[in-house]
């Protein structure tokens, strides 16, 4: 799968402005984002990147050389070893330029309004603090974040989440938290403020987006230590070739094929270009963008990470929990057959099936009256033509619902209340309905049995559909070494049967908060990673606890609180492209780090035979790509060198196309891709450069 789509960001007018696609680098953006990259030659900022630093300072150092000695080939060296510079800088700002968007359209979302407290005080949005209650109407903003103690309304969150659908927002359960600068559109809420001073949700986004908040990950940490230590090596290498030429009355002045070199005084610009095309500039440059990119394709599909380390755990996770209802399943149990007792006629069924089930609002009892509707060509009864009836609501207390008609009592629920009902009006279950329901039970499917006074007629059968392509992208996860666990509430045979169909490879039944945590722990402690999503208070600690905890938008506020990304379009499948999404930016940096330090090696073949070979004349051997001149061998390594960095910035953006595989198969693929073409492409460009330079006066 390819994660580059994006969601663009909405302007002030609320409109959705063209942006720039996940995988392609619009020209004009590189001129917007030169400012940033020339602003960012500023030693202050340079020095957290050691291995560009190091050009920088060379680049100052040849510039310092040139003054002195001018000649074309110093002068045209020293801007390629600038610009390599700046455009290493204009790579990470073409990066950040991208989440400057996103944080346009959340700095328009956020509005400093007046809020109105319980008490009948009014107060700025900004001066509210943590517990204070706030009462929202129709129409207004709401002025902080918080969660719904009171009421239920419909919420505009697309200046947030950029959908134009609005939401409902109600106290007292996993939908109640709200987000400072939505709009209430209908009723009226009561809103306990959980946010601190100046830490509000739209703030936190705005920042991490822009990239002002993105600490390195350890995995980019130590591959920064890596590339530091590669640069040392290099360049103490690189500062003694001259004492040690000397020495041994080697590299001279009078070297007869350094001669022009020397001639204009420019040995120092030669090492300084030796060094800079030795060190792994190309990953250097591009470290950064990689990692601010995939925090960027998080956003474009609208999920919100907390920090890039979070983003890197998402590719090194070896555990995916899943919630089974709306997840793996479309969610609402559907009626998929009548199943009658011994003796009784099928329509017979069908009929009390749908009596009982019109005073059942939920999803399941509206899926029976339907079923009968259209399979049985029963039509649904109005309860108002129904006068003398007496309807029986479902409630989760009695686990069932019914009518009362003309003498005639029907009921329809789960197997133990309605079998139980039948007993206490003197009847007998018989053993084929018990069959029955554990019949469907053992299928994955969930029972609910009718019966009329004392006599049971017969079973529904509730069918929790799998969603289509799930057990596709679950052998995906396989074949990438995650394991999948199914985590519901539903019992162990239940819970077995839309495993085997989903395709997952484990599952935990009836499952509470405790058992969710418990099993995430086991799982780090043989040294995996976790990953799992969540929206209630009661998710919060398995989310905390979750390497990768991703949590819903329509959620509490505890839940966010506590993961370490949120999810604003609360789809808990997206957990699956969080991991490919995690994945992709581990695989793009390994690539463009194999490929950075591959392509040193035709760089070597270039430079080291024009700078010895006049000693040494057996390094000619060397200059396999045959050269026009020592000049133009160093400069066409050196604007190589910085021209394959403008080169890659489109792949750093969107990221290694990434296929689910084994690692294996994933390294070797990287390995043929980027370390073969590593190799190759560098020798075939500085020959090409080297053709059009010895046309440069001078040359």
């Amino acid at each position: 799968m390819t994660v580059t789509a994006e969601k663009p960001a909405r302007t002030e007018d609320n409109s959705r402005p063209t942006a720039v696609k996940a995988g392609l680098l619009d020209p004009g953006q590189l001129w917007r984002s030169l400012p940033d990259a020339l602003v960012k030659l500023d030693p202050r900022v340079m020095w957290r990147n050691p291995v560009m630093f190091i050009v920088e300072v060379g680049a100052v150092f040849t510039t310092v050389l040139s003054i002195a000695n001018p000649s074309t080939f110093a002068w045209v060296t020293t801007v390629w070893l600038w610009l390599t510079v700046v455009f290493a800088n204009l790579a990470e700002a073409v990066a950040e330029g991208r989440g400057k968007a996103q944080a346009a359209a959340l700095r328009a979302a956020r509005q400093d309004t007046v809020a109105r407290l319980r008490d009948g005080r009014s107060v700025p949005a900004p001066e509210l603090k943590q517990g204070d209650v706030v009462v929202v109407a129709a129409g207004e903003i709401i002025p902080g974040d918080g969660d719904v103690i009171e009421g239920i309304a419909s919420v505009d969150e697309s200046a947030i989440t950029g959908e134009s659908a609005p939401v409902i927002r109600e106290s007292g359960g996993d939908r109640s938290a709200v987000t400072g600068g939505t709009k209430v559109l209908s009723d009226e809420i009561v809103v306990q403020i959980t946010q601190k001073p100046g830490e509000s949700f739209i703030d936190r986004m705005i920042a991490l987006v822009e990239g002002a908040n993105r600490q390195k990950t350890p995995n980019e940490i130590a591959l920064n230590i890596l590339l530091a230590a590669l640069t040392i090596i290099f360049l103490l290498s690189v500062v003694t070739l001259q004492p040690l030429a000397i020495f041994s009355k080697g590299f001279q002045a009078a070297a007869p094929n350094t001669q022009a070199i020397n001639a204009h005084g420019v040995t120092g610009i030669v090492l300084v270009s030796l060094l800079v095309c030795l060190i792994p500039t190309t990953i250097g440059a591009l470290l950064s963008a990689i990692g601010i990119a995939g925090m960027d394709r998080l956003v474009q599909r609208n999920v919100l990470a907390m920090s890039g380390r979070a983003v890197e755990a998402a590719g090194d996770v070896n555990t995916l929990l899943l919630d089974k209802t709306g997840t793996i399943t479309l969610g609402n149990r559907q009626a998929s057959a009548f199943i009658p007792a011994p003796g009784v006629d099928p329509q017979e069924l069908a009929d009390a099936a749908q009596l009982s089930s019109l005073a059942d609002e939920t999803p399941e009892g509206r899926s029976v009256v339907v079923f009968a509707k259209n399979e049985y060509g029963l039509r649904e009864r109005e309860p108002g033509l129904m006068t003398e009836a007496t309807f029986v609501p479902f409630t989760a207390q009695t686990r069932m619902s019914g009518i009362d008609l003309g003498g005639r009592q029907i009921r329809k629920g789960a197997a133990a209340a309605v079998m139980k009902w039948v007993r206490d009006n003197g009847g007998h279950p018989t053993e084929a309905v018990g069959e029955i329901v554990d019949g469907i039970s053992s299928s994955g499917g969930t029972p609910l049995v009718v019966a009329e006074g004392n006599r049971v007629l017969g079973v529904i059968h509730l069918k929790d559909v799998v969603k289509s392509g799930m057990r596709a992208r679950f052998d995906e996860m396989r074949k990438m070494g995650i394991r999948t666990v199914m985590i519901t509430g539903d019992n162990p045979r239940t819970a077995r049967a839309i495993a085997e169909e989903a395709g997952v490879d484990d599952f935990l039944a009836e499952a509470t908060p405790e058992d969710k945590l418990a099993l995430i722990r086991k799982e780090q402690e043989g040294g995996r990673l976790v990953a799992m999503t969540g929206d209630g208070t009661n998710d919060a600690p398995a989310l905390a606890q979750a390497d990768v905890g991703v949590a819903m938008n329509t959620g509490t506020s505890a839940a966010k609180e506590a993961g370490n990304m949120v999810d604003l379009d609360s789809d808990p499948t997206k957990l699956i492209e969080i991991v490919e999404i995690g994945k992709q930016l581990l695989i793009t940096r390994g690539a463009l780090t194999t490929f950075s330090i591959t392509n040193d090696i035709a760089k070597y073949f270039a430079i080291i035979p024009a700078m010895f070979a006049g000693v040494y004349p057996g390094l000619n051997t060397l200059n396999i790509m045959r050269l026009h001149s020592p000049e133009s061998a160093i400069l066409s390594a050196v604007i190589f060198n910085a021209l394959i960095i403008v080169a890659l910035i489109p792949l750093a953006l969107r990221g290694v196309r990434y296929r689910p595989s084994s690692a294996s198969a994933l390294l070797r693929r990287n390995l043929w891709i980027y370390g073969v073409g590593g190799v190759i492409l560098p020798f075939i460009c500085i020959k090409l450069i080297d053709l059009i330079v010895q046309f440069i006066p001078g040359f």
